[in-house]
């Protein structure tokens, strides 16, 4: 539950840089039926995708073993369907790194 907490308030925050930028990224944008994956942000007609990453220094689920191995294989079929999935810590998104990093790739 702490991880989950922590990853909502990560998405929360760049969620909040997205709209002082005048970015309107979809949340939870499903891209892969029937899997249902879904990235935290996608802004779909550029095919680009935000993954918020929480618990990374935490033996949060994405460095655990399995949820390692489903985030491969999920950031793998997005890279096969034509996404670019860029995939940012609590500290870059906090740190206003995330946001630079995609106004210089949506804006080049």
């Amino acid at each position: 539950m702490v991880g989950e907490a922590m990853k909502s308030a990560i998405e929360e925050t760049f969620a909040l840089h997205c709209k002082a930028h005048a970015l309107t990224p979809e949340r939870e944008y499903m891209f892969a039926k029937p899997r249902k994956w879904r990235f935290d942000f996608a802004f779909p007609e550029q095919k680009i995708a935000v993954e918020c990453e929480g618990g990374v220094f935490t033996n949060g689920r994405h460095t655990r073993g399995s949820g390692f191995v489903k985030d491969a294989e999920k950031y793998n079929m997005a890279a096969a369907l034509g996404w670019f999935v860029f995939r940012f810590d609590g500290g870059a998104v906090k740190r206003g790194e995330a946001i630079d990093f995609m106004l210089k790739v949506l804006n080049p």
